[in-house]
């Protein structure tokens, strides 16, 4: 049994059976639906499909990181325990949670000067920061110290490849992400962005694809490129959707039939709340280990 804590956020995007099998701690973001506050509790509260359902419907929705204060709470249950703490969190690319958990962490460091509190950079969020703090899982049950474990996410993070695309444009224009005029042109050509995460852990424009299909191929044509060994490849992939599980499953079933080599299945999650609130339904995102990104 290791001496620490291995920690992240929510908004990693696993179930809540996969956390609690593998021994990583989480705690919850926030969200709104129509100004009435949720934890980002892994669709306990609210199932996933009850909640984008909602936002069809026209429901409201914004969200909250984890403030300091809450990084304080959170981490002191394990310091009067006795553990250390490695904790990763959502990308600083796309949250200010990074800041907020390495100002607990400073706060913390004076009232438990025997214990050692350390915060990562994930540079990748949903189903893909899940893919990284699985990995850092492994190497904790093959024995490694909480510095060997940081040390090798932080020189291996950017080798972790995010892809994604959606088919719905509607809560990309409500949030100012795509203009009303690119979101309905789109709409009415049925164009699906495609996006990825660049090295600074911030989501860049790639693609614009048409019908979806193209897009469901193509980012699996993407995975051969760049992932390690092209189609030999033999790690995990990850994929997270909103709400479109056949879709999801398409790519899955692409992969699966291009890389025979895989560890195992490809594993599909939801799009939590909290990314969810941003993407709404009709995103797919793809993860799995690849050559460096760029910017």
């Amino acid at each position: 049994m290791s001496n620490y804590v291995l920690s992240c956020c929510s908004t990693a995007d696993l179930a809540k059976e996969h956390f609690e099998s593998r021994n990583i701690s989480y705690i919850c973001f926030h969200y709104f639906l129509d100004g009435k506050e949720y934890p980002d509790d892994l669709g306990q509260s609210i199932p996933f499909d009850k909640f984008y359902q909602a936002m069809v419907d026209g429901a409201d929705t914004k969200t909250s990181q984890v403030s300091a204060g809450e990084y304080i709470e959170y981490f002191s249950k394990f310091l009067d325990d006795g553990k250390d703490i490695l904790h990763l969190t959502l990308s600083s690319g796309i949250s200010g949670s990074y800041m907020s958990a390495c100002a607990a962490a400073q706060t913390l460091a004076e009232k438990y000067p025997d214990r050692k509190i350390r915060i990562v950079d994930s540079l990748s969020a949903a189903s893909g920061y899940g893919l990284l703090i699985d990995a850092m899982a492994d190497r904790r049950d093959e024995g490694m110290s909480l510095d060997e474990v940081a040390d090798w996410a932080e020189e291996n993070l950017k080798n972790l490849q995010i892809w994604f695309f959606s088919s719905d444009l509607t809560f990309y224009v409500k949030g100012g992400r795509v203009s009303k005029t690119a979101g309905a042109i789109g709409g009415l050509l049925g164009i699906c962005p495609l996006l990825n995460m660049d090295d600074a852990g911030k989501l860049i424009p790639r693609e614009k694809l048409r019908p979806k299909k193209r897009a469901i191929n193509r980012i699996v044509e993407l995975m051969k490129e760049h992932a390690v060994n092209g189609t030999e490849y033999s790690g995990k992939a990850y994929i997270c959707h909103s709400a479109c599980e056949e879709d999801a499953r398409a790519v899955a079933d692409l992969i699966e039939a291009n890389f025979p080599n895989l560890k195992e299945k490809v594993l599909i999650n939801s799009i939590g709340t909290v990314i969810g609130s941003h993407t709404g339904p009709g995103t797919v995102a793809l993860f799995y280990w690849g050559d460096a990104r760029i910017n």
